[in-house]
């Protein structure tokens, strides 16, 4: 199958029925809630189980249509995968990391953002995950409605807050975890948009503002893909593969040191054949980040197949656990059903439901590339290595949205650096009695030259006239008047005020819900 992006079949595959897709759903939710209570042998109460695993196989789907995005969108984006080749590698990696590498035990209260002590009794706490599952899937389905990419993690953690402080009150919140967590709503977007920056301006730098791009890339992409494999090799040791295999920072850098040089001598060749028959211009050089975005896109969502999957099958685990056990435990084990249920639901999601969040992040946020969407991906494993190192909760979909927003910001900025510099060539060559043709001579120079030699041109300019036909008030509402704005300050404004509500939307909407489930459980 053709992977590459063509509209046709996008809109033939995924544009089907809306009806449709939520029965499709709605199947596997009641499926899933059939299956538990068939699989769920020594447990207090199977109605209770089917109930969980249902509202589980919410969360799952959920998870699917809104959080996988951030790890397929920028490749599709940038054209470098179709819709459907994105959602079929998205879907086989998701599932595979979940039931590889999803582990077999799981914290029962996320993020230690509540006490466990603080709960009275085993059927409280089955009320209180239900409500924060059942919450957390709410406010993930509404938000894709809103086609606005937030976290999982906050969801859930939101969830089990607001669920928690209506079962034990307030004191039972660990307030520090919920501090750390509402830093990373900035810190996140922060770390990953300069990480983006920084590899944008690198890339253009060594490769884009050189006159032999094609040579320049022949030294500069072996290098990066040997970077993004070192990066995405710790990366899926340290978190995609940490319930396999626990390593430490250093062994696990070290050993994703030696696949990267590995994969940097067996790439080198492969990207000087691959450049013989390229033309030297920008398009050619983003056909070389091709397969490198399309294997961090497979990565990517195999470790966040293997990490998140907690966030739909953690509550319903630890609620099998407690109807089991009759009693509370820090940590509860996964049977393979319930993993099936959370690799199976974020495949299903993501097909049903994942283009138009996909869509949001891949194109509607900024125009990208696929430079671009490679620093965004790279970015995404970078930040995660260093904010786990340094203890930081960081969201994985806030860092891919920040880098997205990063590239984007820097075009914008580039760009009108750019035209300023035109604008001088041609007031300055106006100003030194230059001709129309002698001023287009020195523009197209400038064009063509690479860094160095556009400062050279642009020395060889006079000073301009200190006389200016305009006032200084005039010259800054023309400024604003003609300023280019390539990243969408809805898109800006719809994202950022979605992720400063998710835990206190959640919170709010899981204390309803536990009210609600409690006063179920005393009318029976």
């Amino acid at each position: 199958m053709d992977l590459t992006n063509n509209p046709k079949e996008e809109t033939t595959l995924w544009g089907g029925s809306e009806f449709i897709r939520i029965l499709l759903a709605a199947a596997f939710i009641f499926i899933a809630g059939f299956y538990a209570s068939w699989q769920g042998i020594g447990v207090s109460n199977l109605s209770i189980l089917a109930i969980a695993a249902a509202i589980g196989a919410y969360m799952a789907v959920n998870i699917g249509a809104n959080d996988v995005a951030n790890n397929v969108g920028p490749a599709v984006g940038s054209k470098a995968l179709s819709m459907t080749g994105a959602i079929l590698i998205a879907a086989l990696f998701e599932a595979a990391g979940a039931l590889i590498a999803g582990g077999n035990v799981v914290g029962t209260i996320k993020k230690g953002i509540i006490n466990p002590d603080a709960i009275a009794d085993a059927e409280t706490f089955i009320w209180l995950m239900m409500a924060a599952l059942l919450a957390g899937a709410i406010w993930l389905n509404l938000a894709t409605y809103l086609g606005a990419p937030v976290s999982t993690t906050h969801s859930i953690v939101g969830g089990v807050l607001g669920a928690g402080i209506a079962a034990g009150g307030w004191d039972i919140a660990n307030w520090s975890q919920l501090l750390a967590i509402v830093a990373s709503w900035v810190i996140s977007p922060v770390l990953g948009g300069v990480i983006a920056a920084l590899f944008l301006i690198y890339i253009k730098r060594s490769i884009t503002y050189k006159n032999d791009m094609i040579a320049a890339a022949q030294k500069t992409v072996p290098l990066l893909v040997g970077l993004m494999v070192w990066a995405f090799s710790t990366y899926l040791i340290l978190k995609g593969l940490k319930h396999l295999w626990k390593l430490d920072i250093i062994t696990a850098g070290l050993i994703g040191f030696a696949i990267a040089l590995t994969a940097y001598f067996l790439v080198r060749p492969m990207v000087d054949k691959a450049a013989a028959s390229l033309q030297n211009n920008k398009d050619a050089v983003n056909s070389l980040f091709t397969i490198p975005l399309i294997v961090s896109a497979a990565l990517l969502s195999f470790a966040h197949g293997a990490n998140d999957v907690a966030n739909s099958i953690g509550p319903l685990a630890a609620i099998n656990d407690a109807l089991m056990t009759g009693s509370v435990a820090s940590k509860a084990s996964i049977p393979l059903w319930v993993m099936a249920v959370g690799g199976i639901g974020i495949a299903i999601g993501l097909a049903l439901f994942g283009p138009k969040l996909i869509r949001t992040v891949g194109s509607e946020i900024t125009e990208l590339d696929k430079t671009r969407a490679f620093c965004v991906a790279m970015a995404a494993s970078i930040t995660v290595i260093i904010a786990s190192q340094l203890g930081l909760p960081v969201s994985s979909t806030h860092i891919a949205v920040g880098g997205i927003f990063g590239v984007g910001f820097l075009r914008e900025y580039l760009k009108q650096s750019y035209d300023k510099k035109i604008a001088a060539i041609i007031k300055h060559s106006k100003d030194a009695g230059f001709g129309v043709d002698e001023t287009q001579s020195f523009v197209t120079r400038f064009t063509e030259a690479d860094v160095d030699q556009k400062r050279l041109i642009l020395k060889e300019l006079k000073q301009a006239s200190s006389n200016s036909p305009i006032s200084k008030e005039e010259r800054k509402g023309l400024k604003k008047a003609t300023k280019k704005e390539l990243v969408k300050r809805s898109a800006l404004i719809r994202i950022a005020a979605a992720w400063v509500i998710t835990v206190p939307a959640s919170a709010v909407l899981a204390a309803m819900l536990f009210y609600m489930l409690l006063g179920f459980s005393v009318s029976r």
